[in-house]
This record gives C-alpha cells, structure tokens and sequence, in this order.
C-alpha cells in the first residue's frame, strides 16, 4: 500500500500558494534546496512533474493544479479536526468551488447561489471568474465543483463535460429613470441612435440583443462596450445609456441600480446552463441551486 507523506505535501502546497521558492522558504524558515528535495520526493511518489519552469517562476503543471486541489481541502480538514478535538464551536464547513464565465450575468450568478447559503450545513462558497477554457480546465483538474455559462461546453473538448440545462430568460430593456422614462415612449423605435451600454462583442447576450434590433429595423448608438458587465450597470446608473438585463434578474437590478424598465426585447432569449464533471450531481449545495435555479428561471421566462 503507498502511503503520502503529508510534509511533503505541505511544502509542495506552500511553494504553489505562496508562488515561489523563496517565499516559501522564508514562511517555513527552511533553505530552498530543503523544499526542491522535498517536492522532489513528492514528484517520485506520484510519479509525475509538479511545477514545470516558466522563466524565473514555478508554474503548475495540470497534475500540480489536480494535487494542489486535493492539498487544500486536505490541510482545511486538518484544521477542522484540531478544531473539534480542542471542542472549539462550529460545524463542518462545506465548500462549494464555482466557475463563472466572464460573460454571465452576475445578478443572475447572484440569484442561482443564493439558495446554497440557506442550506443547515454552513456553506464556504469561492467563486472564480474567467473564460470558459479556463474554467473548464479547472473544473476537469477537480478545482472546481461546477461551471455557470450561457452556452453549453463545447463537444470538442477533450475533457468529459456535462451540461445540465438551467433554463432561460427573456431580455428586458432598461436606464436610469430619466433617460428611461424619454426611451420609453415610442418603444422600440425611440432605441434608434439612442445612447447604448452593450456586452462585448461574441457574447451570447450581444449576438441575441444584435438579432433582436435587426428584426426591429433600430440601430442605437454604442457609446461603451464591456467585458465586465457589473461596470455596464455602474456606468448605466450614472445615465450614460440604456442597458438590458435578463428579466429574472430585473427586480433586483431595479433595486440595487434604481433603473427604470423601458420596455421588453420579445423573443431575445438568454440560456444559461451549468457545467459538470459528473453525470449525476452528488454535490449536496450543487443538486440545490440547479434544481432552485430550474424554478426560478422557468418564472422569469
């Protein structure tokens, strides 16, 4: 039976963490040599290379990132355990890791979580954002328990991925009040050369809403375009032009932003999907909020 030597572990872990060699070995007041013995031993119990040079710094390989995943909830149940023998107060935390595309809306990303924060069992939840490879890779390397996208993962990727379907929601139209309430008489056709807040380019959101003007005969004025589209809203509250919001989310927008509706963009549709490494969700707070979010979506449709 092979057995892990978890001092090894532990310095393999602190070098990833901290980024480099010698930081490590000054948090763990050992030489530098000490820690690449060390994680040597470690590279020939797994049998594979952990860090691969890149310049000056130490850069994961994917069996690092898949070690490094483990490392952690490792050295987190080992600070649970010291916990409950000391009897210190608190229940098992369990962590929920969450991928979110860059172009996911994130009053939407806000309204899915929010039921794993009502489970009884506390709920540690990260939250990482980034292009879809990116996040597919992590969520393949078990970083990740799921992915939030508005498309579905690729076919071609050469990870085993599962997209489990969400729903959908239509797009809603809106602006600070002033600027709303001007847009909204004449709507649709008030939009032509108005003042427009748009997702970047080949976002699923900019090609459904570029659709929907096309079929509306209306060409607004797109005076930003955004990557980030919590800046969108920051820069729509301010009234420098009108933005859409998926409908499921526009009660909370109106409240957290004060924008005023203009009016609906009928038939553009936003699909939104959750992606997996497993078949079946076993994830306890993962089952919750796809089932949750099923619901919720199918009322903003």
């Amino acid at each position: 039976m092979e057995w892990l030597n978890y001092h090894h572990l532990r310095y393999f872990w602190t070098v990833a963490t901290e980024g480099s060699l010698a930081r490590a070995a000054e948090k763990l007041c050992v030489s530098q040599s000490s820690i690449s013995e060390q994680i040597r031993e470690l590279e020939s119990a797994v049998g594979e290379k952990l860090f691969q040079r890149e310049g000056r710094n130490n850069k994961l390989t994917e069996t690092g990132r898949i070690v490094l995943g483990y490392a952690e909830e490792i050295f987190s149940l080992g600070r649970e355990l010291i916990n409950a023998v000391k009897q210190r107060p608190g229940t098992r935390t369990l962590k929920l890791y969450v991928g979110v595309t860059d172009s996911f809306p994130k009053l939407v990303t806000n309204e899915i979580l929010k039921p794993a924060f009502a489970l009884s069992q506390p709920v540690h939840v990260i939250c990482r954002e980034g292009k879809m490879e990116d996040l597919l890779a992590q969520l393949a390397a078990h970083r990740l328990d799921l992915v939030l996208s508005d498309e579905p993962a690729s076919s071609s990727t050469s990870f085993k991925m599962f997209t489990h379907a969400l729903g959908e929601s239509g797009a809603t139209l809106c602006a600070e009040k002033t600027l709303a309430a001007k847009l909204k008489r004449g709507f649709p056709k008030s939009l032509n050369d108005a003042p427009a807040l748009l997702p970047a380019e080949n976002t699923v959101l900019r090609r459904a809403l570029e659709t929907w003007f096309r079929e509306q005969g209306i060409e607004p004025r797109v005076v930003a375009e955004f990557e980030d589209l919590a800046l969108m809203k920051v820069m729509a509250a301010e009234g420098r032009g009108f933005i859409a919001v998926p409908t499921v989310a526009l009660e909370e927008a109106v409240k957290r932003y004060g924008f005023q509706m203009i009016g609906n963009a009928k038939g553009c549709r936003m699909r939104f999907h959750a992606i997996t490494a497993e078949r079946r969700i076993l994830h306890p707070a993962v089952a919750l909020i796809t089932n949750q979010a099923q619901a919720l979506l199918k009322q903003g449709s």
